[in-house]
C-alpha cells in the first residue's frame, strides 16, 4: 500500500450483539485503518477501522464528502483506477478484496454481496420491468418469489406495478426495487447507501423496521451509509462518524420581496399553470393514474413546496412541467401563454427558464466528462461567455453550491452523492433559470448541507426573482422556506395555500 494518510478522528461505537450461544459472531468484514486518497490529488477517505457482523446494522454517518459512499464502495472493490489505498487489514467474507482480480471481484458482488448505491435509478435498466429486473438477480425466480419481495419492500404487487418500467415510477418507489433486487440475491451482506433518501416520515419507518427484521430473521450483515438521524437511532446496532474538513458555515438569511400590498396568493400572475393534468402509465392490460385533473401554479419569484406519501405523484408533476412527461389530458401554460407539453417543441428561451434538478443527479451528469466539462457545456448553450469568462463562472458556481474550485477537474465518480447533488443544482443554474425545479434535492445530504443548499436557493430568489418549486418529504425544511404548498394523495391535489397552514413548522 502507498501513500499514507493524516489521521482521522473517525470513532466506532459499539454494541453489545452476540451470536445465540452467547460468543460474539465472526465479522463478515474487518477493515482496520483504511485511508483512500486519489494517487497526488484529494483525499476521499479518512483512515477509518470497520467490523461487521451477521444479524447486525453498521451505520456510517457524517458530513456530505467524509468518505461514506467511498467506503461502501471500497468493500466491494469498486474504486476509482487512481485510487491509492493504505490499510492495517481489509477483509471481507474471507476475501481480502484490494488483491482479488476480476473475475473473484464478480463472483465474490453476484453470490455474497449486494449493493444499493444512492442513485438507484441508475442501476435499473430502463427497458426491462420490474418483475423481470427482480428475477434476473434472483435465487429463486418465481413469480411468487418476485411478489413477496416487493411485499417485503413495501411495494404494490397490484394495479399493474410489476410490469411498469423504472421511468414510471417515482424516485422512493425506484429505491425500494433496487432492494428488493439486491435481496432477491440473499446475500450476506447488504450494503446500502442512504436507504431512505425521497422516502416520507411512514416509509422510512417501515424500512427502519425491515432492515432491522432482515438483520434479526436472516442473520444478514447490513452496513449503511445514513444522514438520517432518526434511522440511525431505530436500527442501527454500531455508528461509525467519518470526518472530512469543517464545512463552511450557513450563511445569514436574506429578506425575500414581501407580497405586495392588495395582492394575495390567488392574484394572476407570470408564472407556470398547470391546469387539470392527468397522467396514466399503461401496461399489460393493468392503467396506473398517476395524476388525476391536478391544478399547479408556481409564481415568479415563489418558493412552493409538493408533498405527499412517495409514490402520489410529485416527481411526475415536476417532469410534467418540464417537459419530460406528457400529461394524458389538462394544459400548461408560461406567463399566461400556452407551453408546449414535450420539452422537444418548447422555445430556446423555455428551456432556459425553466430547468429541473432530478433526484438522481447521475441523470444530469456524464460520468465520461469532467466537471468542468459538465458545467461548460450549457454555459456555451445558453450564454456567449469566453472560454476564461466560462471559467471564471464555473468557479463561481461551485463555490455557489458550496464547492472548491478544483473539483472541476473530477469526475462524478470521484464526488460524494451529496456533492454530485450540487454539482447537479450547478448545473441547473448555469442557465440563469427564472424557475427551478427540484425533485428531492436535499435528501441525500446532512442537515447542515441541507440548510445551505436551501438558504443559497433563497438567495438566489432574493437576487433574481427565480421561483421554486420543491418536491420534499423534509417538512421542517419546506415549513422554513415555502411560502406555498401543494399537498398529492394517490394522484391527486389532497389541498394546496399558505405552507404554514398545511405544514408544521
Amino acid at each position: 500500500m502507498n501513500n499514507p494518510l493524516p489521521s482521522s478522528t473517525a470513532d466506532e461505537t459499539s454494541g453489545a450483539v452476540s451470536a445465540d450461544d452467547g460468543r460474539a459472531a465472526v465479522p463478515v468484514a474487518t477493515v482496520t485503518d483504511l485511508g483512500i486518497r486519489i494517487a497526488d490529488g484529494p483525499v476521499l477517505l479518512q483512515p477509518t477501522s470497520l467490523t461487521v457482523r451477521p444479524g447486525e446494522i453498521t451505520a456510517l454517518t457524517g458530513a456530505s464528502g467524509s468518505g461514506k459512499t467511498t467506503l461502501l464502495r471500497a468493500l466491494i472493490g469498486h474504486l476509482p483506477a487512481q485510487a491509492a489505498l493504505d490499510c492495517a487489514e481489509f477483509d471481507v467474507l474471507g476475501h481480502r478484496v484490494p488483491g482479488l482480480d476480476a473475475t473473484a471481484l464478480r463472483t465474490l458482488r453476484r453470490t455474497q454481496v449486494a449493493y444499493v448505491g444512492q442513485d438507484p435509478g441508475s442501476a435499473l435498466n430502463p427497458r426491462m420491468k420490474i418483475r423481470h429486473l427482480i428475477a434476473e438477480t434472483a435465487t429463486t425466480a418465481s413469480d411468487q418469489a418476485v411478489l413477496d419481495l416487493l411485499r417485503e419492500c413495501k411495494l404494490p404487487t397490484d394495479g399493474g406495478f410489476p410490469d411498469r418500467r423504472p421511468t414510471a415510477i417515482s424516485g422512493g418507489q425506484q429505491r425500494r426495487v433496487a432492494l428488493a433486487r439486491a435481496l432477491a440475491r440473499t446475500p450476506d451482506l447488504l450494503l446500502l447507501d442512504e436507504p431512505t433518501a425521497g422516502l416520507d416520515e411512514a416509509l422510512r419507518d417501515e424500512i427502519a423496521a425491515l432492515l432491522r427484521h432482515l438483520a434479526t430473521s436472516r442473520g444478514l450483515a447490513i452496513v449503511m451509509a445514513c444522514h438520517d438521524p432518526q434511522l440511525v437511532a431505530a436500527c442501527a446496532d454500531h455508528v461509525v462518524p467519518l470526518t472530512t474538513h469543517p464545512a463552511r458555515r450557513p450563511q445569514r438569511r436574506i429578506p425575500l420581496p414581501q407580497q405586495k400590498k392588495g395582492e394575495s396568493a390567488d392574484t394572476p400572475a407570470d408564472g407556470i399553470t398547470a391546469r387539470s393534468v392527468s397522467v396514466m402509465f399503461r401496461g399489460r392490460g393493468a392503467t396506473q393514474l398517476a395524476l388525476e385533473d391536478v391544478d399547479f401554479t408556481v409564481r415568479s419569484g415563489s418558493a412552493t413546496a409538493i408533498v405527499g406519501p412517495s409514490g402520489s405523484g410529485k416527481t411526475t408533476l415536476l417532469r410534467v412541467l418540464a417537459g419530460l412527461q406528457r400529461p394524458d389530458t389538462g394544459s400548461l401554460t408560461l406567463d399566461g401563454h400556452p407551453l408546449a407539453h414535450a420539452a422537444r417543441k418548447r422555445r430556446r428561451e423555455h428551456h432556459q427558464r425553466i430547468q429541473l434538478v432530478p433526484q438522481n443527479p447521475l441523470a444530469a451528469l456524464n460520468p465520461s466528462r469532467t466537471i468542468g466539462a459538465a458545467l461548460a457545456r450549457p454555459l456555451r448553450r445558453h450564454t456567449e461567455l469566453t472560454r476564461a469568462q466560462a471559467a471564471d463562472r464555473i468557479t463561481e458556481l461551485l463555490d455557489q453550491v458550496g464547492l472548491p474550485a478544483d473539483f472541476s477537474h473530477r469526475y462524478p465518480r470521484e464526488l460524494s452523492g451529496g456533492q454530485r447533488q450540487r454539482v447537479s443544482i450547478a448545473r441547473a443554474l448555469t442557465a440563469g433559470p427564472d424557475f427551478l425545479l427540484c425533485d428531492e434535492i436535499t435528501s441525500a445530504l446532512d442537515p447542515d448541507t441541507a440548510i445551505s443548499i436551501m438558504e443559497l436557493l433563497q438567495r438566489l430568489r432574493a437576487a433574481h426573482n427565480m421561483a421554486i418549486a420543491l418536491v420534499s418529504h423534509e417538512t421542517h425544511l419546506v415549513a422554513a422556506y415555502t411560502d406555498t404548498v401543494h399537498v398529492l394523495e394517490a394522484g391527486r391535489l389532497a389541498a394546496h395555500g399558505p405552507t404554514a397552514a398545511h405544514v408544521p413548522g
